[in-house]
């Protein structure tokens, strides 16, 4: 799928407000909400929208660490077990296959010290898994989402 300027337009609004009404959407670019409609439509069927997200105050829900974890790995082999652990595990917000120090890092928040030590404890549990190494989260200076089109 090739995007226009309009198509640019939009993706722009709505990575500044996700919940842009379609109306105001279709108006500031000049559409027809049935167009408007159709483009949404076809930029969600081709992966380009993946998804309308909500970011939350974690620290409104007491979630008051997140910390970086870096994952080394005895071998390759167990990859998927890692990842299939990952997904099951709600302190984990992401997760990256990387180069360099370890062969994984994690994004976690949890709620105190005790349950980054249980955290820590239950990935450290998992089969391959011979170190993790953790950053704390002092201040967010930026988090986006918002790439730049």
């Amino acid at each position: 799928m090739t995007l226009d300027n309009l198509d640019i337009k939009i993706l722009n609004m709505l990575q500044e407000n996700a919940r842009t009404k379609r109306n105001v959407l279709a108006e500031a670019v000049g559409l027809s909400l049935p167009s408007l409609s159709e483009r949404l439509k076809k930029l969600e069927e081709h992966g380009i929208i993946e998804g309308y997200y909500t970011k939350l105050n974690r620290k409104y829900f007491k979630y008051d660490i997140m910390a970086f974890i870096s994952i080394v790995m005895e071998s390759s082999k167990y990859y998927n077990e890692l990842a299939e652990n990952i997904k099951k595990t709600p302190e984990i917000l992401e997760c990256y296959s990387i180069l360099g120090e370890g062969s994984h890092i994690v994004k976690a928040v949890v709620k105190d010290t005790q349950s980054l030590e249980n955290l820590l404890s239950k990935i450290q549990s998992w089969k391959g898994v011979t170190r993790t190494v953790s950053s704390f989260v002092l201040s967010a200076i930026k988090e986006s989402t918002k790439i730049n089109i």
